[in-house]
């Protein structure tokens, strides 16, 4: 029989979750006065007596709302449920604390995973055996690509990159519609432009597997226009020392919210 998930919190990226996984098994959701998909059970308060014994328990709470909710988590972690946090700030040994269990994995899905293109990277304790270490990759690939890692502290850098990457490159191609203004477009086509730059680019670099530096030599005529512009760019390092640096703050805040 298939596994149920027991998914607890239903924002947007768990509502991404439920969708796609309700497709391929049964997913009760406790999250009350929320929208939930169509198809999914809700499961208006978390007693034992309702839930099967086999559920997968996926966390995507707040992370201030999980003290609280663990307590009434442990009957669940005492019968032998797998949890899965996608929560920021809570550690394995500190959800495994709260909740009385060692079958515990973290995961950090990204934004683009509500339209199944995300990327997730993921850690499991020793306790988590292979089958049910295939039963979470079954999972998160239904969201896009899935990897595991077994350093937990990477999850930290993970989240500097890909977890706040998307923002990134949402807040660059605000950056080059604005220039696109200030070169004379009318605002509408020069969002339109940075948009659909975008997205062209992420779509080549996806299907053409040649390294990202061949795919911008694909554009650069030596002594033209993009050469120009990415002169700038590299002019003493400075977009190689800006990444550097936003990605640094983005992890070390990371590092500072875990518990």
């Amino acid at each position: 029989m298939t596994r149920p998930v027991l998914l607890i919190g239903c924002g947007r990226m768990g509502s991404a979750m439920a969708s796609a996984w309700v497709r391929v098994r049964p997913v009760i959701v406790h999250d009350p006065g929320a929208a939930l998909p169509a198809e999914v059970t809700p499961l208006d308060r978390i007693d034992p007596d309702l839930i099967p014994d086999d559920v997968i328990v996926v966390l995507a709470v707040k992370p201030q709302s999980f003290g609280e909710l663990a307590l009434q988590l442990v009957p669940l972690a005492r019968r032998g449920a797998l949890f899965v946090s996608i929560m920021a700030g809570h550690s394995l040994a500190g959800i495994g604390d709260a909740l009385g269990t060692s079958r515990l994995v973290r995961a950090m899905p990204n934004l683009p995973a509500t339209i199944r293109a995300g990327v997730t990277v993921a850690v499991a304790t020793a306790q988590v055996d292979p089958d049910r270490r295939q039963l979470v990759s079954s999972l998160f690939r239904a969201l896009g690509s899935f990897h595991w890692v077994n350093n937990e502290d990477w999850l930290d850098a993970v989240t500097g990159i890909s977890g706040s990457g998307p923002a990134y490159f949402f807040r660059f191609a605000e950056a080059l519609a604005r220039a696109g203004e200030a070169a004379g477009l009318p605002p509408d086509l020069a969002m339109t432009l940075a948009r659909e730059t975008f997205t062209g680019s992420a779509l080549l670099a996806a299907h053409d597997q040649r390294s990202l530096a061949d795919l911008r030599e694909d554009v650069t005529s030596p002594g033209g226009t993009t050469a120009a512009g990415l002169a700038r760019m590299d002019h003493e390092h400075a977009i190689d020392e800006l990444v550097t640096d936003m990605v640094a703050a983005a992890t070390a805040r990371s590092r500072s919210l875990r518990t």
